[in-house]
């Protein structure tokens, strides 16, 4: 049995049940998350113009990094290692870029997600099995040489993992880091290209390559 199938065996070990409902409680955090953010924004910004400096000394004072508010729907299949099988994952999360973290080491946005993932032991889209994560990180924003149409980004994440399906739900402690390549259509719009590496505590390690679309103002 390799380590792959160990990970099914032990999903399928505990009891069946009811499916908790995920999708509105996080529909309810995104909003108010959402709301918290553009709070923030709106009170960074009336700071900044009440205490703008004439124009006379305007060249003297570098100007404040800007922020942005990121909406991203991403798509992928996870692999699970060493195997390689597919099982769907879907992530959609909000982020917020706040301009005095521009010059920290590790990381300059904020962001909030829920991911669901087939956790069946076959089929692609979806099965009676699933997990649904919550999750907060942070990620780092970062030019490339010679363009300025991609840029790259690292992204660690932590939260909870609930195994669903069965009699009783299951949570367990996920983390995970990310590196990709955001192509930047205009200041709006962006495809994200990302590949993943995760852990879930009691099951073995697993890989996901996704790519998502992102809305930013």
């Amino acid at each position: 049995m390799n380590i792959a199938t160990a990970r099914h065996a032990q999903r399928e070990t505990h009891k069946t049940s009811t499916h908790r409902p995920c999708i509105i409680r996080v529909l309810q955090t995104l909003t108010l998350l959402f709301f918290s953010i553009a709070a923030l924004t709106s009170a960074s910004t009336q700071a900044q113009t009440s205490s703008s400096t004439p124009q006379a000394n305007a060249s003297l004072i570098p100007e404040p990094a800007g922020t942005s508010t990121d909406l991203f729907v991403m798509i992928g299949s996870d692999f699970d290692r060493p195997g390689l099988l597919p099982r769907a994952n879907y992530n959609i999360g909000i982020g917020h870029t706040f301009g005095f973290l521009k010059r920290d080491p590790i990381g300059d946005e904020l962001t909030f997600g829920y991911t669901y993932e087939n956790a069946g032991s076959h089929g692609f889209l979806h099965t009676q099995l699933g997990e649904h994560t919550e999750s907060a990180g942070v990620m780092k924003n970062f030019p490339l040489p010679a363009t300025k149409v991609v840029t790259g980004y690292t992204w660690m994440q932590a939260g909870i993992t609930s195994y669903t399906g069965k009699t009783r739900v299951q949570n367990r402690l996920d983390s995970g880091v990310s590196i990709g390549a955001i192509v930047h259509f205009n200041n709006n719009n962006s495809i994200w290209l990302q590949e993943s590496y995760s852990k879930v505590v009691t099951v073995p390690w697993y890989t996901t390559s996704s790519i998502g679309y992102t809305y930013s103002w």
